[in-house]
């Protein structure tokens, strides 16, 4: 039930950051705008991992350096979801997201790809995915 939880949390707060940001994008500039969530970002994050102690600086040596980039993504992902609120909407910007994740995890779960262990899809998974690109494009025209 927390990962449920937390999950929904994670959703509605990507939400509400892209919508945060499209609007002080508006004032600033879209690449400024992705600096000061990187810094914010950072800042809440270094507070948590100092107040909450759940790991050491030194577990970062056991990471593979291709995985450190992962936060450089963040960049990628707040450009593209400002630029895409601006021209088509929050609703359909985050539809499409969300199939976007969708159709990669199943490859990623297909492929087995990050260690991740290699899942079967069937046809249901197939036919939800398709039911949802149905729905965004009932919903984008």
């Amino acid at each position: 039930m927390r990962g449920v939880l937390f999950a929904f949390l994670g959703g509605a707060f990507i939400t509400l950051q892209g919508v945060a940001n499209a609007r002080i994008s508006q004032d600033i500039g879209i690449w400024q705008t992705a600096t000061i969530t990187q810094l914010t970002g950072f800042v809440m994050a270094l507070l948590i991992f100092l107040f909450v102690r759940d790991g050491s600086l030194q577990m970062f040596k056991k990471v593979k350096p291709y995985y450190l980039v992962g936060g450089a993504f963040a960049a990628i992902i707040i450009f593209s979801n400002i630029s895409a609120i601006h021209r088509i909407g929050v609703t359909l910007t985050i539809s499409v997201v969300l199939i976007a994740q969708l159709g990669l995890t199943f490859v990623i779960d297909i492929k087995g790809w990050f260690g991740v262990g290699k899942q079967q899809m069937k046809l249901p998974q197939f036919i939800g995915i398709g039911m949802m690109v149905v729905g965004v494009i009932i919903l984008g025209f």
